[in-house]
């Protein structure tokens, strides 16, 4: 028998579920992959799903993956798990779903209802962030369900993370991923713990601290796998369950950018700019970084909230005839929207598009939306579909900007990962509007991969996770910027671009106050 290890890392994103299998090299041996349907709607604005759901779909893609291959089973040494970020789950002593899971697309806002007491409530009011905290509160899941599912908040044993409950059902533990505490949570992000007694966060949030997993560093062993889970899914009982990390946090060491010069884009339903730090440092005052897949260490981020998500609203509202192409072609309409990009010039003809599809926190505000200016007779779906990209990064090279300004670390590298750093057209715009090259790491799985680098280095089949990332990344296919774009992207992004917010804000605010929209 082949005594070459493998890795096994199970991915639940938004779009689907991955059973993924690598090596100690990096590479990509075989896939089981489940579609899912992101969420359900009972009313304007929720998204929710159905826990059951997400553990049904793990479990088919795990059979899906062994149909696919003729590995043999004993030779994987461990697992590891990585999910979306902040979609939250009500469970029993038992780990049964009270609820259908909230997710992180959700936007039901809970009411504030009093003020935050005591010295912290001096505090927020001298200087001045009581909106924000209040923001906080009202987005966060666990006071709309205490608010308005009482009962429900009365009988949860745990409040879990997706990470979380998926973790309950394949060791049978109620654990996390320090690494997985992305979210509304009495998390605090400085020291990488649940929250201190007395901590403000405690007020703001009905959530116990009984009520909370214990927490495990990324690359510790979180459980065994149980008979149960074995029997649902295929993998061997009692195989070492590695605590990983969010999937943007996995993505980030699955492209292999851990450097602080180095920051990593990913083109997902949420776009984002990393960077990895050793010490904490918010890029936006009171905008924690979020935990790494590096224990002890930092995600300085910076979020577009809708994201390449926008991709899929294009495609929905103005992209009928690709969806009809690419049924007849069998290929998935985004991969012909590379065509739209390339018959439309760098700059689209002066068409701006600033993607605040939804509110920020501080920057942008509460009051923020979407703009697109500079309409002309000369202007198509091709042009609008182009500066959807080119807004995208800009929004993104504003968030390198910020990155470099706080931290004083010059960005000198890009790595794109993500479903639409699987777009040329994407990539290469991407490099023009940066003026610097935009590397595509090797393999499209990266958060996958990272959750299969916590494994390797948790298991010691790499000593250190520098090891472990120079042995199992690299990159791909590197785009380098073209010069006359570039010329053209920079005067855009200087002259146009960042006036925009600035100049629009008192309109938003106007739009919020008249139509209550954004609430």
């Amino acid at each position: 028998m082949n005594d070459q290890p493998y890795l096994l890392a199970i991915d639940n994103g938004t779009q689907s579920v991955r059973a993924l299998l690598f090596d100690l090299q990096g590479n990509l041996l075989g896939k089981g992959k489940v579609e899912l349907e992101a969420y359900f709607s009972t009313q304007p604005g929720w998204a929710e799903q159905d826990p059951e759901y997400y553990w049904r779909c793990l479990g088919e893609a795990c059979q899906k993956l062994w149909a696919a291959t003729d590995i043999d089973r004993r030779q994987i040494r461990g697992v590891s798990l990585t999910t979306q970020r902040g979609s939250l789950i009500n469970v029993d002593a038992a780990g049964k779903p009270l609820r259908p899971a909230m997710l992180w697309l959700d936007q039901r806002r809970a009411e504030v209802r009093d003020r935050i007491k005591g010295p912290w409530g001096w505090l927020f009011k001298l200087i001045g962030v009581e909106q924000t905290i209040d923001y906080f509160r009202a987005q966060a899941e666990a006071n709309w369900i205490a608010q308005n599912q009482p009962q429900i908040w009365a009988n949860t044993h745990k409040f879990l993370l997706l990470s979380g409950f998926l973790t309950h059902r394949l060791s049978g533990r109620f654990a996390d991923s320090i690494g997985s505490c992305v979210g509304y949570l009495p998390f605090d992000y400085k020291r990488l713990k649940w929250a201190k007694p007395g901590d403000w966060k405690w007020q703001a949030l009905p959530v116990r601290p009984s009520m909370l997993p214990e927490l495990v560093k990324p690359g510790e062993q979180i459980g065994v796998i149980s008979a149960a889970a074995s029997a649902h899914t295929g993998i061997p009982e009692g195989l070492p369950l590695i605590a990983a990390a969010s999937d943007k946090a996995c993505e980030v060491i699955g492209s292999g950018g851990v450097e602080p010069s180095t920051a990593c884009l990913s083109y997902g339903t949420t776009a984002t700019i990393n960077t990895t730090r050793s010490r904490y440092l918010e890029t936006i005052p009171l905008i924690p970084p979020y935990p790494a897949a590096i224990p002890d260490r930092y995600n300085t981020e910076v979020m577009i909230f809708r994201g390449f998500w926008m991709v899929s609203w294009f495609k929905e509202q103005f992209g009928y005839s690709e969806r009809q192409r690419g049924l007849e072609l069998g290929v998935a309409a985004e991969t012909l929207f590379d065509e739209l990009v390339n018959s439309v010039p760098p700059g689209s003809m002066g068409l701006m598009l600033q993607p605040y599809w939804s509110p920020g926190i501080r920057e942008p505000g509460l009051e923020a939306k979407g703009s697109i200016i500079g309409f002309g007779d000369v202007h198509t779906r091709a042009h609008l579909y182009r500066a959807i990209l080119e807004g995208l990064a800009y929004a993104l090279r504003e968030g390198k900007e910020k990155i470099e300004k706080r931290s004083g670390t010059p960005i000198t590298r890009l790595r794109v990962s993500g479903g639409g750093s699987q777009s040329d057209a994407a990539m290469q715009l991407t490099a023009d509007i940066f003026g610097l090259p935009a590397e595509r790491p090797h393999v499209y799985e990266t958060s996958g991969l990272g959750a299969a680098i916590d494994c390797a280095v948790g298991l010691g089949l790499h000593a250190d996770f520098e090891t472990a990332i120079h042995a199992m990344t690299r990159v791909g296919q590197v785009f380098q910027p073209n010069p006359e774009a570039q010329a053209v992207y920079q005067r855009l992004y200087r002259e146009v671009y960042q006036p925009m917010y600035a100049r629009l804000q008192p309109l938003y605010r106007s739009i919020r106050e008249i139509t209550g929209y954004p609430a």
